[in-house]
């Protein structure tokens, strides 16, 4: 199993009455410690206003922290948690991803969902529309950014977007596209999108017990499509209390991620105290529940 994590932007308050000028700086600096550590992925949110109140503090947009972090870092993969499909056209979303895998040097994924933060969608003026219509955007979404990223010039018509000869050069760096990660819970469509569009399936805030659970479940969503299951990794954003605290439970708790099959586990151990010093503890539990990280601190 492999493990990323997140890094700091503010979201969840952990720079509240930051200057911003010190914030952006931590962001860099353990974007570059994580590399070190040995992380294999960093990742950001995609949001406008903190969680769970809209406070007026600090939170990065996060292509251009995505983009910052790609030049300090050479190894780590790069990516979102993911963005909201509402938040901008998916043809642009597609143009954003293919520009920043080729100035990360071929390391960007591009993760997507329906999006859920009704305070933001109502504050930036794109109102709020129900959760199926927002899943049904998704699907245009997802349809766009496969086409934008194929080969040729992309043309689709659908409900909510579309594109008509659109040309999108560069298409990134990676063969044969940019990897594309649906996050949601949801099994009756997000799930099946996932199944349909991308390469990975990250689920999000729940326990090790129900992913063990939900794993039949996505693999029938292949199946139903005559998709081999195991081209679509499962990856899980874990809540951060699971990896709150360092220690034994804290192994136990990585160790059980990995025995259940995952792909990869990304966590947030700087949520709420973004330092050096909290994401090295989190690599040794890391070791300690039997991961390999690229390079340690030690070594």
């Amino acid at each position: 199993m492999l493990v990323g994590v997140m890094i700091p932007q503010g979201w969840k308050y952990e720079y509240n009455g930051w200057d911003a000028a010190d914030a952006w700086d931590r962001t860099l600096e353990l974007a570059r410690d994580a590399e070190t550590l040995g992380f294999e992925s960093e990742w950001v949110f995609d949001h406008f206003h903190t969680v769970p109140e809209p406070l007026d503090e600090i939170t990065f947009e996060s292509f251009t922290t995505l983009t910052a972090m790609a030049g300090v870092t050479q190894r780590v993969r790069l990516g979102h948690m993911v963005i909201c499909n509402g938040f901008r056209n998916p043809a642009l979303v597609a143009k954003l991803a293919s520009t920043l895998d080729v100035a990360s040097g071929g390391r960007f994924e591009l993760g997507i969902g329906a999006g859920w933060k009704e305070d933001e969608w109502l504050g930036y003026g794109y109102g709020f529309p129900s959760t199926g219509d927002r899943l049904k955007a998704l699907g245009d979404g997802l349809e766009i950014i496969t086409r934008m990223l194929a080969p040729g010039h992309a043309t689709y018509r659908g409900r909510f977007n579309r594109v008509v000869d659109a040309v999108n050069v560069p298409k990134g760096i990676q063969q044969p596209r940019i990897p594309i990660i649906v996050g949601g819970n949801g099994p009756h469509v997000t799930w099946r999108l996932a199944a349909r569009y991308a390469d990975e399936l990250n689920l999000v805030y729940t326990g090790t017990e129900e992913v063990a659970a939900s794993l039949p479940i996505i693999k029938s969503r292949c199946e139903e499509i005559g998709r081999d299951p195991a081209t679509l990794k499962v990856s899980f954003y874990c809540r951060d209390e699971d990896i709150r605290e360092p220690g034994q439970a804290r192994v136990d708790f990585i160790a059980r991620c990995a025995e259940i099959g995952l792909s990869r586990l990304v966590a947030f151990p700087t949520r709420w105290e973004p330092t050096i010093e909290t994401q090295a503890r989190f690599a040794e539990d890391c070791l300690k529940a039997g991961i390999e990280l690229a390079k340690t601190s030690a070594s």
